[in-house]
């Protein structure tokens, strides 16, 4: 297990195609109020002082483009943070390969990894102090979800309705992802086929922490996601 004080790097994923924003970009780079949301992304990251360096997991082609992001968004921080070292790396066909590629580039300090998505980019840096805080509190992995205000009806391929889960129990999750870096590591040994990275770590038999996340996590995925995160900054 790593120490209490294990140093925290941060892999942002920026790899994602956009195809459903309907951008000629990949979805990193589509502007929000002007700027790139991998910009956003990493402003809110670098405001959080316990992340001590950061991967971006970038398209291959746009490597020369995210590192000037990254500059832009270091520039633009006055937090502690905004001093750690950032690299660009290209990311795999799949997300599981581009978390490999941004693991395989932090360095042998780091003890406690967070995984973020980009398209998550008005994600508050308080959000990534919760989870900083509860894997050097002794979790091995960690997630920010919100309550589940919908009812959520679960069905067969026929389109059935075969349960109603008590939405009580329910949480819709977010990124940052935290973990330590050892069952980080097994679990992309073990398996790279998951929509996230929690869900490797749960095949491990491993528990997993929710903490409390923020309506601005929102995933921008849609044009009326872009919309809504426009409103919010906005406001």
């Amino acid at each position: 297990m790593q120490p209490a004080s294990a140093v925290v790097g941060l892999i942002v994923v920026a790899a994602g195609s956009g195809s459903r924003l309907g951008a000629d970009v990949p979805k990193a780079f589509v502007p929000l109020a002007g700027v790139p949301l991998l910009g956003h992304a990493l402003r809110g990251a670098l405001a959080c002082p316990d992340v001590a360096e950061v991967v971006v997991v970038s398209p291959t082609g746009w490597l020369g483009e995210a590192d000037a992001v990254c500059r832009w968004a270091r520039s633009r921080s006055c937090e502690p943070s905004s001093g750690a070292p950032v690299r660009v790396v290209p990311g795999g066909a799949e997300r599981g390969d581009s978390v490999a590629a941004g693991l395989a580039a932090l360095s042998d300090r780091v003890g406690v990894v967070l995984v973020h998505d980009a398209a998550r980019c008005l994600t508050p840096a308080s959000v990534f102090g919760r989870v900083v805080a509860a894997i050097r509190g002794g979790a091995a992995a960690v997630v920010p979800g919100v309550p589940v205000v919908d009812t959520i009806k679960q069905v067969d391929s026929a389109g059935r309705v075969v349960a109603t889960p008590e939405r009580s129990s329910l949480r819709a999750v977010q990124t940052p992802q935290g973990f330590r870096r050892d069952v980080l590591e097994r679990a992309h040994a073990e398996s790279s086929e998951a929509t996230d990275d929690a869900g490797l770590v749960e095949r491990l038999g491993e528990s997993v922490l929710v903490v409390e996340g923020d309506p601005r996590a929102l995933k921008v995925t849609t044009p009326a996601d872009l919309e809504a995160a426009a409103r919010i900054l906005a406001g």
